[in-house]
């Protein structure tokens, strides 16, 4: 027997005989034991990964919900890898047609990865494995295998514009607003798969003077670019948009749909080795001192460092 990746079989007899008998909770606190201690911060990281990223399937369409408005839906790696099992569960789901990607509140889509899991950068490793990370799950979620369409309120920058080019179509509110203001905030770079991604959507030369001006792009320029496909006028018009495209699509031949799909994508030119440009981001001094600027609520210092 498994337990979130603790094997239940390697207690003693009469720690299995209690863990069938009482709470996790309970036996925790009467053994003080180190697997359940284990198994009890492995509950409550799936606790909060659950609550911080919903997903839900309604009638053959799946909803994916950022649901940290708080932190204006910024995501954890944790989240990040949810999305991937997410999108990757759909091969084994032939019931389902549709995925709709939105975020909790008012304020945010989702507004790139959390300040935080940059804290935790030591080596220049770090920085190589958290891009290749992100290109993975970017990759998952733009190859997963039914339409996907995000429903875009409030900002959407940073890594969560780059989940939001993957999807396949995006329609957005009035209050909808893109951007990569990087070269203003921390001093990082997009991955050269990303590069290419949005600049497939958009034409290099736009991506260029987004990414260099640090400015957010408002939904109705957004729909001039082809960042977003429609918008409408609030959020409760969103949503209700969202299923009624999403129903539309559903009904629609899937072989058609996942065909058209595949071939785009095996259209994009592959991408070059992009290590040394992301160590020469995030091994700086200036990326240390973004992060720290950001923290503090300061402007940053650049020095090309």
């Amino acid at each position: 027997m498994s337990t979130f990746g603790l094997e239940v079989t390697e207690l003693p007899c009469r720690y299995q005989f209690l863990h069938s008998e009482l709470g996790v909770g309970q036996v925790a606190a009467r053994f003080e034991n180190r697997f359940f201690q284990q198994l009890a911060s492995r509950m409550n990281e799936t606790t909060t990964l659950e609550a911080d990223l919903l997903y839900e399937v309604l009638d053959d369409i799946g909803h994916i919900t950022f649901n940290r408005p708080q932190a204006r839906n910024s995501l954890t790696f944790g989240m990040y890898e949810r999305l991937a099992e997410i999108c990757e569960s759909v091969r084994k789901d032939r019931a389902l047609k549709v995925l709709i990607l939105t975020g909790a509140g008012d304020k945010a889509f989702a507004s790139g990865t959390d300040i935080n899991e940059f804290r935790a950068f030591k080596t220049p490793q770090d920085a190589i494995d958290y891009e290749t990370r992100i290109d993975r799950i970017l990759g998952t979620l733009e190859q997963c295998q039914v339409p996907t369409i995000a429903a875009i309120n409030g900002v959407c920058a940073g890594g969560s514009a780059g989940i939001a080019a993957c999807c396949d179509l995006r329609i957005g509110t009035r209050t909808a607003k893109f951007g990569f203001p990087i070269a203003r905030t921390l001093g990082n770079c997009l991955s050269m798969s990303s590069l290419g991604r949005i600049s497939t959507l958009i034409g290099a030369a736009r991506l260029k003077e987004i990414i260099f001006t640090a400015r957010l792009i408002e939904a109705e320029e957004a729909v001039g670019l082809g960042l977003l496909n429609e918008v409408v006028d609030d959020r409760a018009t969103l949503e209700r948009r969202a299923d009624e495209l999403a129903r539309l699509i559903a009904g629609h031949a899937p072989l058609t749909l996942r065909a058209t799909k595949q071939g785009l994508h095996r259209m994009q030119p592959k991408t070059h080795d992009d290590e040394d440009l992301i160590l020469m981001c995030y091994q700086s001094r200036d990326f240390r001192e973004g992060m720290d600027a950001f923290l503090n609520k300061r402007p940053p210092q650049w020095t090309g460092e």
